[in-house]
């Protein structure tokens, strides 16, 4: 077996363990990726500042997450279609999050149901919800979601229209999958992953079929993707989703101080800064390089986590010490889902655990809550070099 000692080394056993559809829907990023690379390589813009000669002993990661006691700022992302990465891929993640003490978002477009992954798991999981037209639909999901236990509804408000990505559609990638000649014959290629699923009745999206008017089975359900997102979406929307849930609401996908701002207006109990992990508006800064101008807006009134672009826990150290009170892996677990299902799920947070714990320590920190930017070396224009005209 190799020896895993970074999520590099993850990516690399799924790039060829998973079907490039999959592959390329987890790795990809809107029209010419832009946003999808400096999401990561912002973050090695920031230095990381070593002491010596302080006590380093008796570290801990442990703080809190809206509440919620965490073995590390990190929370499982949700991420559609990780069934398809792996079979029974939700349930996996899953249970390896509930396993090492870390938060999991279920995603409404997954390939498990709620009531899925709550059977096989007994740590109450998030739950995250796009802003859909349907009302009805959307009501008897967050009744489904409260019957599940979850214990917070994240929603997802930078989803109005899709973004468009090159891969998925040159490689057929929608909801359900478009199979084509070339898409079956890489399946073919991937004789373990097709046993496992063949091995599954879990194969469509569980959220949605037989829960969504007139969708009854995978055919129906394109019609209906296609139609389901509110493009007229806006902030007395986003409130009454908020009013439907009597428990902590994270809004996820704010990247601009003044949406951060309005996010206090509507009840949120945390933000989630994030560009979608760059799937969506190409061209847009990326998460860690605006989250110093969020926090400066809002970071004393709400609780800030940080999603897109962490492969590491440096990256984590990075966004916590910028303010971050969390953040959320997506690509770093599907990386090891699809690669060892929930044992690599369980290495990817050991590898990021290992090496948040290692840096703070060699940064001369004993517990995750005394970081702060004293622990960096950041550029003087960082956070400043671009500025929106008002």
């Amino acid at each position: 077996m190799a020896v895993i000692t970074e999520i590099e080394d993850l990516r690399k056993i799924y790039k060829r363990r998973v079907p490039k559809m999959f592959y390329d829907y987890a790795e990809s990023g809107s029209w010419t990726e832009q946003t999808f690379r400096e999401n990561s390589s912002d973050f090695d813009l920031i230095k990381l500042r070593q002491r010596i000669a302080m006590d380093m002993d008796n570290r801990s990661t442990k703080t809190t997450m809206v509440g919620q006691e965490v073995a590390m700022p990190v929370a499982l992302a949700p991420v559609g279609l990780t069934g398809m990465q792996h079979a029974d891929g939700e349930i996996k993640a899953a249970k390896a999050a509930e396993k090492f003490g870390v938060p999991y978002t279920l995603s409404t477009m997954s390939i498990c149901s709620i009531e899925d992954v709550a059977a096989h798991t007994s740590a109450p999981f998030w739950f995250q919800v796009y802003t859909l037209k349907d009302d009805d639909f959307m009501k008897r999901l967050f009744d489904r979601a409260k019957e599940a236990k979850c214990s917070a509804l994240v929603i997802t408000v930078d989803l109005q229209l899709l973004g468009q990505r090159h891969r998925d559609l040159k490689n057929g990638l929608s909801a359900p999958p478009k199979l084509t000649p070339a898409s079956v014959a890489n399946m073919m290629t991937k004789i373990p992953w097709g046993l496992e699923m063949l091995g599954t009745k879990r194969r469509f999206f569980g959220n949605i079929v037989g829960h969504a008017k007139g969708v009854t089975d995978p055919s129906s359900l394109s019609s209906w993707t296609a139609e389901a997102f509110d493009q007229s979406l806006d902030w007395e929307r986003i409130k009454q989703f908020r009013s439907w849930w009597d428990g902590p609401v994270i809004l996820k996908g704010i990247l601009d101080p003044e949406d951060a701002k309005m996010a206090l207006n509507v009840g949120a109990d945390a933000i989630v800064c994030s560009n979608h992990g760059g799937r969506q508006l190409d061209g847009a800064l990326s998460s860690i390089r605006m989250l110093p101008q969020i926090m400066d807006a809002v970071g004393d009134k709400i609780e800030v986590h940080l999603d897109s672009g962490i492969r590491s826990g440096q990256d984590v150290l990075k966004a916590v010490a910028l303010g971050a009170k969390g953040t959320m892996i997506g690509r770093a677990y599907t990386y090891g889902l699809g690669a060892m299902g929930e044992a690599g799920v369980t290495k990817a947070l050991e590898v990021i655990h290992k090496e948040l714990d290692l840096s703070m320590g060699l940064c001369g920190c004993q517990s995750v809550e005394d970081l702060d930017p004293s622990n960096l070396l950041i550029p003087e224009d960082f956070a400043t070099r671009w500025q929106a005209s008002v």
